[in-house]
C-alpha cells in the first residue's frame, strides 16, 4: 500500500512540473529564467 501512495505522490509532482513547464513555454519563459528574446543567452548556449 505504501508503494502505491508513494507512486501516486510522485506522479502528481511530475505532472505539476510538466504542467508548469508547458505553461512557461506558452508564455515565452525559458528554463534558464531569462527572457531569451531579450538577451539571447539561451540561443548562445545552444550553439556551443
Amino acid at each position: 500500500m505504501g508503494t502505491v501512495v508513494t507512486a501516486a505522490a510522485l506522479a502528481c509532482i511530475v505532472g505539476l512540473v510538466v504542467r508548469k513547464m508547458i505553461k512557461d513555454k506558452k508564455s515565452g519563459k525559458s528554463h534558464c529564467g531569462c527572457d531569451c528574446g531579450h538577451c539571447g543567452g539561451c540561443a548562445l548556449a545552444k550553439e556551443k
